[in-house]
């Protein structure tokens, strides 16, 4: 099953690459920026999931993708890497399923030349690993 906080991070790296979230039945896409502010979500974030819970909207699915937020809520699905890209795609986790990763019609993708989409860093704790190691170098 995927957990939100999978869906979440499933979205947030579809929103880096351009896109968005399909809502009321394709009469309008949500597509956030920034994505992240400093180690967390960007209000323009929060306020998109907002919109597309499953108590808001029951159509709102990825772009390129026909699984909606709610069902890749329930239990029937899962969030995997994609064979091709590495990117999160929703698979199935009951019986067989066809596998499109939503990279299909991403022109240039997977460029291997450009940063990847990522989760959100907290830089006091990359930090502060930084200090720790140049601490341990020094003291041998």
């Amino acid at each position: 099953m995927a957990s939100e906080q999978m869906v979440r991070q499933y979205l947030a790296y579809w929103f880096q690459l351009g896109k968005g979230v399909v809502v009321n039945g394709g009469q309008k896409v949500l597509l956030p920026k920034p994505v992240f502010q400093g180690n967390h979500y960007s209000s323009a974030f929060e306020q998109c999931w907002q919109q597309v819970q499953p108590d808001q909207t029951i159509d709102a699915y990825l772009e390129g993708t026909s699984q909606t937020i709610a069902e890749l809520l329930s239990p029937a699905w899962d969030i995997v890497s994609c064979a091709r890209c590495t990117m999160p795609i929703p698979m199935r986790n009951i019986g067989a399923e066809n596998l499109e990763c939503p990279c299909f019609d991403v022109d240039g993708w997977p460029n291997t030349e450009l940063p990847q989409p990522r989760s959100a860093v907290n830089s006091a704790d990359v930090l502060s690993g930084i200090r720790t190691r140049l601490n341990q170098a020094r003291n041998n």
